[in-house]
């Protein structure tokens, strides 16, 4: 946490959380300013995924997923592990909105000529495909939804399996096997 984060206990988060500080706007504001940081650990990790050059920022994906956030009313937040974990979702979700939006944008991009000189001038980097990565683990949930949320909570949200057991309400051991397992489906559907 930063040095002008402001200190909250996890009671106190998970009270406003619930809405027990609906009507002070101020508590908003500096539990933002108390989650902000682990926010911004959850966004590093989303982006150090993907490509380089990422037009996004850690900032930025931080932000837009606390306003998306704000705006969930029917979302019944249970502590701070499950508002984290709806974080890491969001930004992922982001992300994924974001690739689509930049190859959209790229197929309607108007054609220039290149010739193959040029063409051996281009680096072009290795694509970290986020939309496969989405895709796959779309499957998954199809198959095994359980697996496909502890693949989401800790490869993209970055929880550790004890955080992860305590969101989905599952044992230690049950989060670990699914990991396992979700580990190996999602290597066989990226690779085939």
């Amino acid at each position: 946490m930063s040095a002008t984060a402001p200190e909250f206990n996890p009671a106190e988060i998970t009270q406003w959380l619930q809405g027990q500080f609906e009507d002070a706007p101020a508590v908003g504001n500096a539990l933002f300013a108390a989650l902000y940081d682990e926010l911004r650990r959850m966004a590093r990790g989303h982006l150090r995924r993907e490509a380089a050059g990422h037009t996004l920022s850690a900032t930025g994906l931080s932000h837009e997923a606390w306003f998306r956030l704000a705006e969930q009313t029917r979302t019944a937040w249970r502590n701070r592990g499950h508002f984290l974990a709806v974080a890491s979702m969001m930004m992922r979700r982001i992300l994924v909105n974001h690739e689509l939006a930049r190859r959209a944008a790229k197929r309607e991009a108007e054609l220039l000529p290149v010739t193959l000189g040029a063409l051996e001038q281009l680096a072009l980097p290795v694509d970290r495909d986020v939309v496969a990565v989405h895709d796959a683990l779309l499957a998954l949930e199809a198959v095994d939804p359980r697996a496909a949320k502890v693949v989401e909570l800790r490869f993209f949200g970055g929880l550790e399996n004890d955080e992860i057991a305590e969101v989905l309400g599952i044992s230690l051991a049950t989060v670990k096997r699914d990991w396992t397992l979700a580990r190996a489906w999602l290597h066989r559907a990226l690779t085939a």
